[in-house]
């Protein structure tokens, strides 16, 4: 049995658009001490925090990490424009923000080890106390009524982002934390992906969205590329996204005409007295999830999962076949399907890992295949003259 997340957990989300209203100095100390409640080894406290409530400082922090990314970024073949307008839009973001504070590490209280691995391994257990105590600072923040939003850059730059502000040359900042009230209007796409083209060919069954994404058909290189917008208009618009990369749907209301899903072809060509076309073997496996579940997953993504791909199936891998077999057995047909040869490109297995999704959204599949087929039977059913 598991246990239900606490509210306060599921309530915090990363926010980068915010009010212009400044952020009380006695609350920004409030969170910093929440933040030094984090465990850390030996009873240390291996942090510094540096609270920036004024735009200059926080001008100077984004100029001298936009100096080093602009760099890195030209170095990696970027090209210009682009580099400038991810490093501007970084700069907005930071400048614009109320308030921010930026976590540094200090070797303050850790041991000291004669041999590189174990001193490499205490500092690894101060940065892990250092997630952990800008962890509580959001949660705390949260709490308060404010958003917040972690900024890595810090731990790609810390010399320049020390030197920017100023700081002791044994800090070392590695995170950075964007702290104000949210913004009205805030804006989200949530997108339908193509989880049964999006990654080709799989090497794995289910298929998680860790495989590589290399679709081998149009409309799944087409889907990749709106995933690329989104990275990019998330990046430099602040336009948060979350994209479904979804099995089979099919249920009520689809068309069985055209390029329609293969439950709503069978549905209407069994219903009209007619033998359905199965394009191979009928041994091609495809994962079918039902529509109510699909649109679950929709509601639950508006306001989590941002920047993320979610697969949303069943995991379950259902022949073409066995798929014919079960609607013909719910309508009492007999027959056989007409076989033709397979369509180029089309794929033998799919079936799609969505174990994220359960993890991220709180979602999974309820309905069965039989259950689901019945109900869009039914309907396509009364749909009938």
């Amino acid at each position: 049995m598991t246990a239900a997340v606490p509210g306060f957990l599921e309530a915090r989300r990363s926010i980068r658009a915010f009010r212009p209203d400044p952020v009380a100095a006695d609350l920004l100390d409030a969170l910093v001490a929440a933040a030094c409640l984090a465990p850390a080894p030996h009873h240390s406290r291996p942090w510094r925090f540096v609270t920036l409530t004024d735009a200059a400082a926080r001008a100077a922090l984004a100029d001298g990490m936009g100096a080093r990314w602009r760099r890195d970024l030209t170095g990696d073949g970027v090209p210009a424009p682009e580099v400038d307008a991810l490093v501007d839009a970084s700069r907005r973001r930071l400048v614009g923000a109320p308030a921010a504070v930026l976590g540094c590490l200090t070797d303050d209280g850790l041991d000291r080890y004669p041999d590189e691995a174990r001193q490499r391994a205490e500092w690894g257990m101060a940065l892990l106390a250092l997630g952990a105590a800008v962890e509580n600072l959001m949660l705390a923040a949260t709490d308060a009524g404010l958003a917040s939003c972690w900024v890595a850059a810090p731990i790609f730059c810390p010399t320049e982002a020390r030197d920017a502000l100023g700081l002791d040359r044994s800090w070392l900042p590695e995170a950075l934390v964007l702290e104000g009230a949210r913004a009205a209007g805030s804006r989200k796409v949530v997108f339908a992906g193509s989880g049964g083209t999006l990654y080709g060919v799989p090497r794995s069954i289910p298929t998680p969205e860790r495989h590589r994404q290399q679709p081998i058909a149009p409309y799944g290189v087409s889907k990749k590329v709106v995933i690329e917008y989104l990275r990019y208009y998330r990046e430099v618009h602040d336009l948060e996204y979350t994209v479904l990369a979804l099995a089979n749907v099919y249920g009520p209301r689809q068309d069985p005409y055209g390029e329609a899903g293969v439950v709503a072809i069978f549905a209407g060509k069994l219903l009209a007295g007619q033998p359905p076309t199965i394009y191979g073997d009928g041994k091609q496996t495809r994962d079918f999830v039902f529509v109510d579940d699909v649109a679950d997953a929709f509601a639950r993504a508006a306001d989590r999962g941002g920047g993320m791909v979610l697969n949303v199936g069943t995991g379950v891998e259902t022949s073409v076949d066995e798929l014919y077999d079960l609607m013909a057995g719910v309508l009492g047909v007999e027959g056989t399907p007409r076989y033709e040869a397979p369509r180029p490109g089309e794929l033998r297995r799919s079936a799609l890992d969505a174990a994220q999704a359960r993890l991220q959204l709180g979602w999974k599949p309820w309905t069965s295949l039989e259950e689901g087929v019945t109900r869009t039977l039914d309907w396509f059913e009364a749909q009938s003259p």
